[in-house]
This record gives C-alpha cells, sequence and structure tokens, in this order.
C-alpha cells in the first residue's frame, strides 16, 4: 500500500537542497490531491513506490532552487518572454517532431528535457547541451529504456533534445505528466476542474531563469495539455503564437492508449487498461471541447491548425507556413539544419509503434462517429480503414 504524504516529501525536498522556501503555496492543493490518488488509485509496483515519491521529491527541489536562484537574481523577473510559438495539440498528432523540428533553427530556443528538471544555475552557451547535468539525465533514460525498452520505441527523448512544458508545471502539480506515468483518476478530476493559471506564471518563471545565462532566442513551447488550459495559457503569455496539429482521432485514440499503457505498467503491475480505455478518449474529447470553446469564445485569437499529413510529407515546408502564419519567414539557415535533421532522424528508427485498438475493446467506427464534428470542423483526413 502506498502511503505518499505532502509533508513528509516536503521535508525531503528542504533536506537536499538546504533550501525552505517554495514561493507561492500554489503547489500545495495538487501535490495532496497527487499524493491521495496516488495511494488509493495507482497501485504502484516496488519500482513505482520507490520512483514516483523521487519524482515528486525532484519536482520540489527544482522549485525550492528556482525560487531562490530568483531570490538572489531579482532582475531575472525583468527578463522578456516574446510571442513564443507554442505548440497546443493533439495528443500523438507530432507535437514532438514539431518541437524538435523547431529546435533546429539557431533563432529559437527550445525547452531542453535536462534543463526543464534542473534548472538552476541557468545553461550558458558552454554547457547548454553538454555537461554532468546532462549526462545525468540521459543515464537515468538510458536506465528506464532498460526497465522497459518499450518506451524508446513509444516515446523516444533525448536529455538535450526539446521537452514538453509538463515537466517544468509539475512543478506547480498541475501537470498531466503525472497521468502519464500512472493511474491517477482522482487527481485528474481534481486537475480538470481547478485553476491552472499559477503553473503557467512558475512557468514562465522558469523560462525567464533558463534564458538569463544567456542561452536565448524565440521560445517554442509544446504540449497537449495546454489544450485543456488555454485561458490561463494565454493569460500569461498573450502574444503567443500558437499552433494546433489535427490528425485521425482513431488512430490519435489507438496511440495514447498504447503509450499510457506503456509508460504506466513500468511503475504498476495492475492492469490498467479499464480506466485508459474510460479516460483517455475522454480526455480527448475534453481538449477538443475546450479547444473549441476557446476559439468561439476569442475569434480575435489566431491559431494555426496543421495537418499531421502535411507535417509527415513535408516538414520544411510545414515549418515555413508556420512561420508565414506567424509573421515570420524561414531563412535558409534554418531550412538546411532541419531538413539535415530530418534526413538523418527516419521515422521509426527506434522500432515502430504499433497499436492495435482491438487490444482496448475499441471499436474504429464507434470512434470515428464519436469524433464526426472534429472531423468534419478541421477537416481532418482518415487514416484508419
Amino acid at each position: 500500500m502506498t502511503d505518499l504524504q505532502p509533508e513528509a516529501l516536503i521535508a525531503e525536498a528542504r533536506a537536499a537542497t538546504g533550501l525552505d522556501d517554495f514561493g507561492p503555496a500554489s503547489y500545495r492543493e495538487g501535490l495532496g490531491a497527487l499524493c491521495d490518488s496516488l495511494n488509493a488509485d495507482a497501485q504502484l509496483n516496488d519500482l513505482g513506490v520507490v520512483a514516483l515519491p523521487g519524482m515528486l521529491v525532484g519536482s520540489l527541489s527544482n522549485r525550492l532552487r528556482v525560487v531562490d536562484w530568483i531570490a538572489h537574481h531579482p532582475e531575472v523577473a525583468d527578463e522578456p518572454i516574446d510571442a513564443p510559438i507554442i505548440v497546443i495539440g493533439m495528443f500523438r498528432a507530432g507535437t514532438t517532431l514539431l518541437s524538435r523540428l523547431f529546435d533546429q533553427d539557431p533563432r529559437n530556443r527550445a525547452l531542453l528535457m535536462w534543463e526543464a528538471g534542473d534548472s538552476v544555475p541557468p545553461p550558458t552557451s558552454g554547457n547548454h547541451r553538454t555537461g554532468p547535468r546532462v549526462d545525468a539525465v540521459h543515464a537515468g533514460n538510458a536506465m528506464l529504456a532498460q526497465i522497459n525498452p518499450m518506451i524508446e520505441v513509444v516515446h523516444h527523448e533525448q536529455a538535450d533534445e526539446a521537452t514538453e512544458c509538463i515537466t517544468v508545471m509539475s512543478q506547480d502539480f498541475k501537470s498531466l505528466t503525472y497521468e502519464a506515468v500512472a493511474n491517477v483518476p482522482g487527481y485528474s478530476r481534481w486537475l480538470l476542474g481547478t485553476d491552472q493559471r499559477s503553473a503557467y506564471e512558475y512557468h514562465r518563471s522558469v523560462l525567464q531563469v533558463l534564458q538569463s545565462g544567456g542561452v536565448r532566442g524565440r521560445w517554442t513551447l509544446k504540449s497537449p495539455h495546454h489544450a485543456i488550459a488555454l485561458e490561463h495559457l494565454t493569460a500569461v503569455y498573450p502574444d503567443a503564437r500558437l499552433v494546433l496539429l489535427h490528425r485521425d482521432p482513431v488512430v490519435l485514440t489507438a496511440s495514447v492508449c498504447s503509450l499510457i499503457s506503456t509508460l504506466s505498467s513500468t511503475f504498476s503491475d495492475a492492469d490498467h487498461r479499464p480506466y485508459i480505455v474510460e479516460h483517455w478518449p475522454t480526455m480527448l474529447e475534453e481538449s477538443i471541447r475546450r479547444m473549441d470553446a476557446f476559439r468561439d469564445a476569442h475569434p480575435e485569437r489566431s491559431i494555426v491548425d496543421v495537418p499531421y499529413a502535411d507535417l509527415v510529407q513535408d516538414p520544411t515546408g510545414t515549418v515555413a507556413s508556420i512561420y508565414r502564419a506567424c509573421g515570420d519567414e524561414l531563412d535558409d539557415a534554418g531550412a538546411t539544419a532541419i531538413s539535415a535533421y530530418v534526413d538523418a532522424h527516419p521515422k521509426g528508427q527506434f522500432g515502430a509503434h504499433k497499436y492495435d485498438l482491438t487490444e482496448y475493446g475499441l471499436d474504429p467506427d464507434e470512434l470515428a462517429e464519436r469524433f464526426a464534428g472534429y472531423i468534419e470542423r478541421y477537416g481532418v483526413a482518415r487514416e484508419h480503414r
């Protein structure tokens, strides 16, 4: 039986860092909701009982260091975050590929995997993609892949590559990170009902810290989480350029169910498929509902819609078209770097991610009907047969 207690985790983070100021108390309610749900719902195995508390202490520890860094470097609060390009979804629609393509353009500044969880001191040009802190995350990834080799297939991520905003948002304990690694329905209900603005305010502070070390550029960010919190995202980043990728929701559903099954099975031996099959198609529906409601409420806000097929068939051209929609142009240096990256990273280089709806008792025709409104509104091409 898991018995995670917020106060014990907080004390452990303070002991690990020698710091005690977490900044605003906005993280406390989410930490409590997450601990309650992990205890009641997650059915962690022996690895999960060790790894999940370590993850939470890591999130708390980075928050302590970020708050302390800003307290000792108050000028960081004046760092501008101007017109970031933010990919807001959909789940499993090519957001990772697109974020890595953006990262190839020397003018951009991506959030890298290692620095999202180890943000202090901020990186310099000399240690932005190399060094002991980067190596430590590489080693952690390798260990996880050894424990569960399928992780490399379903979601390969390197320490020095662009990552999701949810790692930073998890330090305010409002993040889909935790839903990816454990099945926590109680926490999910809390997350969908809470005001998430504080997570984005903290997120902005982390970006300010990270760029204050001298590695600057236009921020290019991504997470399908943003689709459920667009009002809060845009309140903190009012000049953000929003990008939305579209893909056949039947394929998205199959892929996300497979992803969550793979990730959560690392930390639980229980069969969570009934919950995954119920929860993640519903989460996809909720993401669409909230995005559509945001667009209807804010017709003045431009969102760049990108079909998945366009991204796969012409990656460089797709990036160029996104730039144009954002009032920019992809220059020769950026185009050359993106093309080189595409040539060096063929699809499926770490193995083919295969998924079967029948494994989850899902019917493709029923799913297509369930998402018919989305398919029609955005002219989404059918991939399943």
